[in-house]
């Protein structure tokens, strides 16, 4: 019988002081309209805006804006159930597209003064506050990788990457970091 125990561990990630994985969690991707994306975001507790490019958070789950009709939520991994039962009852009747891409992706956080800079070496993104404030997020390129960036704070941004290009965003980021910090 084949070993999944390597499956079942989250993905390389190359050692950085910059750069570190984040706690697995539920992901969700959400696709509809005005009402359904309203009536998804309320029953997680997060409030409704159309502001293109930004994030919502509450109570530790998230709704990030992708699309004028999509958003990814977030949300710690123990409440898979009870978000899909929640966003089952909700979305009864409306018109949207509700796909599990837990396993799919893997998430980094990227902290630190130098976090934009960091980022700077593969995105082409101007990531100066005054153009990608805290609270922004886009799907964009890291190096040759599709990722989704949020900033969650001042001096640290989140990043959303499949599980397959994991370790080789982060080996681009700690390259990046020796040669910021040499």
């Amino acid at each position: 019988m084949r070993d999944l125990s390597a499956a079942r561990q989250g993905p390389y990630v190359a050692a950085s002081p910059l750069v570190r994985p984040l706690s697995p969690m539920t992901r969700l991707l959400l696709r509809g309209g005005a009402d359904a994306r309203a009536a998804a975001l309320a029953a997680l507790g997060l409030p409704f805006t159309d502001t293109a490019c930004r994030a919502v958070c509450a109570s530790g789950r998230a709704g990030l804006w992708l699309g004028p009709d999509e958003r990814l939520l977030l949300a710690p991994q123990s409440q898979l159930m009870e978000l899909s039962e929640r966003l089952s009852a909700a979305l009864a009747g409306r018109a949207h597209s509700l796909v599990d891409v837990t396993h799919r992706q893997c998430a980094l956080e990227v902290s630190g003064p130098q976090a934009g800079v960091l980022l700077n070496c593969g995105c082409p993104l101007d990531l100066d506050p005054s153009a990608f404030p805290v609270g922004m997020c886009t799907r964009t390129v890291l190096a040759k990788a599709e990722i989704v960036l949020w900033r969650t704070g001042e001096h640290s941004f989140h990043l959303e990457v499949w599980r397959s290009f994991a370790a080789y965003v982060s080996k681009v980021l700690a390259q990046a970091a020796r040669e910021l910090t040499a």
